[in-house]
């Protein structure tokens, strides 16, 4: 079964692009390995980040994530079960967010990792889908 966690945290400042894109390439390689997949959301001051796979590697890469001196105050969202990948060809990817949609995503419920049924975005991962949606929409079936 696919499992997945997302946090929110303060990233360490100040930060430059060559950083970050080191740090994800780092994660990218490292989850290719553990079987992870997922995003990295950056608004230039907090991380907001969803990774899904096989209970252990999801572990393993939070424990690094945990780890890391690149942020601080990492909370939470959500953890748990999913019924298939969000991101089935993302390693790992960044993508500059928007401040308010970002903060939008990481208040909205993450619990259990569902969609609504309806067009209008309820839960985070509604939030999070409508935000990848011109990249997801772009990838093989």
């Amino acid at each position: 079964p696919i499992r997945a966690i997302a946090y929110i945290s303060q990233a360490a400042q100040p930060w430059q692009r060559e950083a970050i894109d080191a740090m994800v390439e780092d994660a990218a390689a490292f989850n290719v390995r553990a079987g992870v997949t997922g995003v990295l959301l950056f608004d230039g001051v907090q991380f907001l980040q969803y990774i899904e796979g096989p209970a252990t590697g999801i572990e393993e890469a939070y424990g690094r994530i945990l780890a890391s001196t690149k942020h601080s105050e990492v909370v939470e969202l959500g953890r748990g079960p999913v019924g298939h990948r969000l991101l089935p060809y993302w390693a790992m990817q960044w993508l500059l967010a928007d401040p308010a949609q970002l903060r939008t995503a990481a208040r909205a419920d993450w619990t259990g990792f569902v969609s609504s049924p309806g067009p209008v975005p309820v839960t985070a991962m509604d939030h999070l889908q409508l935000y990848l949606g011109s990249f997801v929409s772009r990838w093989p079936r």
